[in-house]
């Protein structure tokens, strides 16, 4: 039995060992570009205590290690000029083979959903058919981060699609669009393989990007990061912590939302007189229904007639989608609560509820910034039973529970909720700080808007970070907010403005460039559909400053102005070519005098600057271009580079 049970142990043992792999993080795999003239840390898990060797094909130098107790080993290898394909092999006793790697330009790309849109899927970009079918780039590599938070700093990450993938039809629909039409240009434009890393994450906010040791020193994080420095950056903790905050919040809210009478939702009451209710076309966000710029809650009233064959079965309800929270009633009954403004809601409203003849359905939405509402498509609308289906889309009726002007915003969860700050950071950047880029590329900002004055200080301050914890002064492009809403002629206190301005400061940091598509958005679509132009605008940048070519790369940028008389003289950058309209006028300028009030304004092109005058103004004082948030502005450059909106006052 000794002799048995030495043998069983001796067999184990042969087994763990014979088991043992070469495990690499999921940045180092087949199809993968690496970062020309630098080094590259391989690194990973091995069997412990082994000696290990690595094989770059490149250079056909082999380097040695020895595993440490935990498995662990770094190699640091050096990078060519751009060529491949190439090999990488690792051997500690089992050999493990990367192929068809190259060498090239690799680059970073991160920010929200107009970065994270894809060519395909739900984003659906200009013609994206016609572009799925012609992505034929080999030597372009896509690598697609796996969505992930995380309270503290991850050394690990998971990849979407497998890891790198070369450019096709079969792996470019899912990819972010701005990203690939950024690549495709460097690609033929260099003629030298490119790497792009899709990061992105929509809705979310620039602080979920930054890391806790930026984010803990500008104004306005300190309680987050105090937080998370007290409880040890613990994810239960935090989520403790989270959990008394937001139950103490939701009862205040509760108290504050006129639709409940205590604990009761007394305007789901089906007996209610809702005949003084305002009317509502659904489905459609209400900010475009009348409810322009409103957070809070809002409660919607429908009735419908329940057929007499439907009674005693369960109805199967859709609601479309709603922005962002919801607690959704029928005849009074609480039957289902829902989260997620782009999670299509659901629900069953259970037999027992069901009786013929007319019934309420009450949906209370709460909405606590940008969009809010019950939207979709009407097709979307409805309740179902055996497959015969009653429209909901149509008339609602609603009232004002509560405005969240008056109250404070929720607490954002720490553990489940992309918008926290420093867990994407965390989770989606920090892994990859490891693994050498030429640059990153950036379209953010929405979720920032009405924070500009933060945002001003927060944007460059994320940029510094990134190069930081990469070790690299990183060239950093990014992408100016586009036009978006409703077009108002005057719009001073437009809060689109202020961030695009605040977007600018940016610029300030050495080593950057800004993509400006104030003429390429959509007043009714938060992600405008051509972002070939975004990606080649973001390209013009890099390959001026990154790659040196002799191109235009911006268009006009606002430097000074002076007062003469009742004109005022505007200076522009990027207008070395001379300046024109895009059209038969100038359009986009208002200006104002001592009593701050801003008129529309006539401008004329003369060379490198535009004079501007309005009969209104005697005594000018301040100009504004394209300061709205759907502008309509036509400045442009020789070279067809559209003006950013600026403006001279800080009013």
């Amino acid at each position: 039995m000794r002799k048995l049970f030495i043998l069983l142990l001796l067999s184990v043992a042969c087994l763990s060992s014979a088991g043992a792999k070469v495990v690499l993080p999921a940045y180092f795999t087949d199809n993968m570009i690496l970062q020309q003239n630098t080094q590259v840390t391989f690194h990973g898990t091995a069997t412990p205590g082994k000696p290990l060797t690595l094989k770059a094909s490149w250079n056909n130098e082999t380097y040695e290690t020895r595993t440490g107790a935990d498995g662990s080993w770094r190699i640091p290898v050096p990078t060519l000029a751009a060529g491949g394909p190439y090999t990488i092999t690792i051997n500690d006793g089992k050999k493990l083979q990367l192929n068809n790697i190259l060498i090239g330009e690799v680059w970073f790309c991160s920010g929200q959903s107009n970065m994270e849109m894809p060519i395909a899927g739900w984003g659906k970009v200009m013609n994206y058919e016609k572009e799925i079918a012609e992505a034929n780039y080999p030597s372009i590599r896509l690598f697609q981060v796996k969505k992930n938070t995380s309270v503290s700093p991850l050394q690990t990450l998971e990849a979407n699609m497998g890891g790198w993938q070369e450019c096709s039809p079969a792996s470019v629909p899912e990819f972010s669009s701005v990203a690939y039409f950024y690549a495709r240009m460097l690609w033929n434009e260099l003629g030298i393989p490119i790497g792009v890393i899709d990061s992105t994450w929509g809705g979310t906010p620039a602080e979920a990007w930054t890391s806790y040791e930026t984010l803990k020193d500008i104004l306005g994080f300190q309680t987050e990061a105090g937080l998370l420095q007290k409880n040890g950056f613990d994810k239960a903790k935090m989520h403790e912590a989270y959990t008394a905050e937001r139950a103490q919040w939701e009862s205040l809210f509760k108290q504050g939302d006129e639709g409940f009478n205590g604990d009761a939702p007394q305007w789901a009451n089906p007996t209610l007189d809702a005949n003084q209710w305002k009317a509502m076309n659904l489905p459609g966000l209400w900010e475009d229904k009348g409810l322009n710029n409103f957070d809070g809650v809002v409660w919607f009233r429908k009735t419908i007639e329940i057929p007499s064959n439907w009674a005693g079965k369960a109805i199967q309800l859709s609601l479309a989608m709603i922005d962002d929270e919801d607690i959704t009633y029928f005849n009074g009954v609480e039957i289902a609560r829902g989260s997620g403004y782009t999670t299509p809601r659901r629900y069953t409203i259970p037999a027992n509820l069901v009786k013929p003849g007319q019934s309420v359905l009450t949906v209370r939405v709460s909405d606590f910034g940008g969009g809010g509402g019950i939207h979709g498509e009407p097709a979307e609308l409805y309740a179902e039973v055996n497959g015969k289906r009653i429209s909901l889309a149509g008339d609602w009726k609603y009232n004002i529970g509560l405005s969240m002007a008056n109250f404070p915003a929720p607490p954002i969860s720490p553990t489940a909720s992309s918008s926290y700050p420093t867990v994407l950071y965390n989770a989606m950047v920090h892994p990859l700080t490891q693994f050498p880029v030429q640059g990153a590329i950036w379209y953010q900002g929405e979720a920032n808007v009405g924070r500009a004055h933060q945002y001003a200080d927060l944007f460059p301050a994320m940029i510094a970070d990134w190069r930081k914890q990469w070790g690299s002064n990183l060239s950093f492009y990014f992408v100016q907010l586009a036009n978006y809403l409703e077009r108002k002629p005057i719009q001073p206190d437009s809060e689109w403005a202020a961030l695009r301005e605040a977007q600018t400061r940016a610029l300030h940091l050495e080593g950057t460039g800004m993509a400006v598509t104030i003429d390429v958005g959509e007043a009714h679509d938060i992600h405008p559909k051509n972002k070939q132009e975004v990606g080649r605008r973001l390209a013009l940048a890099a390959l001026a400053h990154t790659y040196g070519k002799k191109i235009v790369s911006s268009g006009p940028l606002y430097q000074s102005y002076t007062i003469e008389g009742n004109q005022v003289k505007i200076r522009f950058t990027h207008a070395q070519n001379g300046l024109k309209a895009n059209g038969t006028s100038v359009k986009g300028f208002t200006m104002a005098g001592a009593d701050h009030k801003f008129y529309p304004a006539q401008a004329t092109i003369e060379g490198e600057t535009v004079v501007v005058y309005a009969p209104e103004v005697s005594i000018p004082l301040a100009v504004r271009y394209g300061w709205a948030d759907n502008p309509d502005c036509n400045l442009y450059n020789q070279d067809g580079l559209p003006a950013s909106p600026f403006r001279t006052d800080a009013w």
